[in-house]
């Protein structure tokens, strides 16, 4: 079922202009509607016509309790599903989900499933985040070829966008809390079940967050990012930095990896695009971190419009700290009990790679959440134009700091039956640290060094 956008006419404008290298905000006027008919962010608020979606309601910051370790309490645990989809009935609820959530049905008949909860729309932002949403409707633009944004604050610079490109780069600049410190495992299982973990101890930090930040001086830094691998022994003391740009016409994304083995920091330009995912084992690219991220300039995005669509949300239950990771992870894909699905509203974003541009994923069909602008479900689809990977974002709101995100990125190989598992926190000595705080030289490829010596 096909949903229209308020402003959803604007897209004609929206694609005409993008063609002449320039690109409009939105009027005052239509701004107005971000906090009325619309979400602060920009979902609508209302439900659907049948109460399948309920109407927006922001999720309070005392939802529920939160442990020692920083582990959220879940507010819905006394629910039971509504219904369950699975091979025997998908074909009934097939036009509510993608090709590839409908191919992991058939990919795995006897244990892949989805629980369909009642749906809860509560994601919020700080009150400051909303403003900027709000300034930026009326000011951000695109930079010409729209590989870069002008004008841009905080986060989510088209809460009323006109065009697929300005929704893929809502996903990119979304609100993450500003700065996090987080230490979290990756799994990549064979198609028996049997996995090692990848630990990694990240830290990510948006611009106006650093204590040094210049709001007058801003500079060309969207973010820093830096990942340090701490277990297994084999990998351990390699450090990943990224500097990412918000003007990518202007300076690419800057990357630099520090070898423990080799004791020596060197440029990385292979982190990007279809380079190789840290300690992956080929099962994901770079840009498929984050479900996507980086320069979106290798492809063309067609905005398909809005539909409704049953996606993973508030996964409180997968992110029991009662839950070992051995739980979590099984033979083909995870434990679909411990997942929770929902009815919601999602902008259908078609990527196709440009002629003469090179990437391993020939087209990227992007489903994303209205109410978060995060990416939900991502079919990814190879040079034969056969169906490849499925990703699909496990997300919960972390509502004693509201900031929407994931609990758990998975990415499934429909051609090898193998998965890779990113995020998992279950066994950690403590959940996210929002509100890290850093100077811009702890992001220097000189800090380097001193954060992979083991």
């Amino acid at each position: 079922m096909r949903i229209s956008h308020p402003l959803l006419h604007a897209c004609v404008l929206g694609f005409s202009l993008l063609a002449g290298g320039v690109m409009a905000a939105v009027s005052a006027q239509d701004a107005a509607q971000l906090g009325a008919t619309l979400t602060p962010m920009g979902a609508v608020k209302a439900g659907n016509a049948d109460g399948t979606i309920t109407a927006w309601s922001p999720m309070a910051k005392t939802a529920g309790t939160v442990d020692a370790r920083g582990f959220l309490a879940d507010p819905y645990a006394n629910e039971k599903p509504l219904f369950t989809i699975t091979a025997q009935n998908v074909d009934h609820y097939q036009a509510r989900l993608s090709p590839g959530q409908v191919a992991m049905f058939k990919r795995y008949p006897d244990s892949y499933r989805m629980p369909v909860y009642p749906t809860h729309r509560g994601a919020t932002v700080p009150d400051e985040v909303n403003a900027a949403i709000k300034r930026n409707a009326t000011e951000s633009q695109l930079v010409a070829g729209g590989n870069g944004l002008e004008n841009f604050h905080t986060a989510i610079p088209f809460p009323i966008p006109h065009n697929g490109l300005e929704v893929i780069w809502n996903h990119i600049t979304r609100y993450r809390g500003g700065s996090v410190s987080r230490l979290v495992t990756q799994a990549t299982p064979q198609q028996n079940g049997s996995y090692s973990l990848v630990y990694f101890h990240d830290q990510f930090v948006f611009r106006d967050k650093m204590k040094d930040f210049d709001p007058n001086n801003p500079g060309n830094v969207l973010f820093y990012f830096k990942q340090e691998v701490t277990a297994p022994s084999r990998l351990a003391g390699g450090v990943l930095l990224v500097h990412e740009t918000l003007d990518q016409v202007k300076e690419p994304r800057l990357a630099w990896i520090y070898s423990a083995g080799q004791r020596r920091v060197r440029r990385a330009p292979q982190v990007s695009y279809d380079g190789p995912g840290t300690a992956a084992e080929g099962l994901r690219t770079s840009d498929n971190l984050d479900m996507f991220n980086g320069a979106p300039d290798r492809y063309d995005w067609k905005l398909e419009g809005k539909k409704e669509m049953y996606i993973a949300e508030n996964s409180y239950k997968l992110d029991s700290p009662t839950l070992k990771y051995s739980d979590i992870i099984k033979p083909g894909h995870i434990n679909q009990d411990l997942a929770r699905y929902e009815l919601r509203r999602v902008w259908h974003v078609v990527a196709t790679l440009k002629e003469g541009q090179r990437h391993i994923y020939a087209k990227r069909d992007f489903y994303i959440d209205e109410d978060t602008w995060q990416a939900a479900v991502i079919d990814h689809y190879d040079g034969r134009g056969q169906l490849w990977r499925v990703a699909e974002a496990h997300a919960q709101d972390y509502y004693n700091v509201q900031v929407p995100w994931y609990t758990l990125e998975t990415l499934y190989d429909l051609q090898s039956g193998r998965y890779l598992a990113l995020g998992m926190k279950n066994e950690e000595k403590k959940a996210y640290d929002f509100g890290f705080t850093a100077n811009a030289a702890d992001f220097t490829p000189a800090a380097l060094r001193q954060d992979g010596v083991r």
